[in-house]
């Protein structure tokens, strides 16, 4: 079974602003973790990456007995 990776990159800029990344999480999971860093400053800018608009993968196991 693989697991996902999940990674936040930060980058400071020489200016002091800070921008982040949220890689690994699909759909809106990222929001509520974008929440948090929110909460730490002002947003000036918002882009959403292409992994914001992938559905999560459902994993279903079906059981078939003859």
């Amino acid at each position: 079974m693989s697991e996902t990776v999940q990674e936040i990159e930060l980058t400071i800029k020489k200016d002091g602003s800070v921008e982040y990344t949220i890689k690994g999480l699909k759909g809106e999971g990222c929001e509520d973790l974008s929440k948090i860093f929110e909460q730490m400053g002002e947003v000036t800018h918002s882009k959403k990456t292409a992994e914001f608009y992938e559905k999560e993968s459902d994993v279903r196991i079906t059981n078939k007995q003859k």
